[in-house]
């Protein structure tokens, strides 16, 4: 994961991504793009879910959910619930756009929420939800097995 990720395919990967649904359509959501690798040492160390990587993290995503924007429309459930679903749909889409594009990606929510804010020093209307590293991959790594629908279908009604 070494080899850095262009600007242009940075840009791309966050334009197409930007198409996620939201809650309204009020979008309550940004990204910090952490390219400095001090930075993202530093965010390493507070994130236990960043430890297992190896080698250097070219490119860090920090996904941010704005609660404010979402509970002026809807209240404590927009605040509370809809802007951290905003904030991961788009997560989720840029995971799908990024490996559509030779990218290795991985979820990230294992973190302190209150040190990756500090060292990003990020204002109090932001509230940091999940981060993806994005680079590409040292080699192709065969997909893990997946529960059966069986197993994740609850019922049918």
């Amino acid at each position: 994961m070494d080899k850095k990720v262009s600007g242009q395919l940075i840009k791309e990967v966050i334009e197409l991504a930007n198409s996620s649904p939201s809650a309204g359509n009020i979008q309550a959501r940004s990204i910090v793009v952490v390219k400095d690798s001090n930075i993202i040492n530093e965010i390493k160390q507070s994130a236990k879910g960043l430890m297992n990587f190896e080698g250097e993290i070219p490119l860090l995503l920090v996904i941010l959910a704005k609660p404010k924007e979402s509970g002026e429309r809807y209240g404590e459930r927009g605040e509370t619930l809809y802007a951290l679903q905003d904030a991961t749909i788009l997560a989720s889409y840029i995971q799908l756009v990024a490996v559509s594009r030779g990218l290795a990606t991985c979820w990230v929510g294992y973190f302190e929420e209150k040190k990756v804010s500090q060292i990003l020093k990020l204002p109090n209307n932001v509230r940091p939800v999940a981060m993806i590293p994005l680079g590409y991959p040292f080699e192709k790594v065969p997909a893990k097995e997946r529960k059966k629908l069986n197993e994740i279908i609850l019922k049918e009604v």
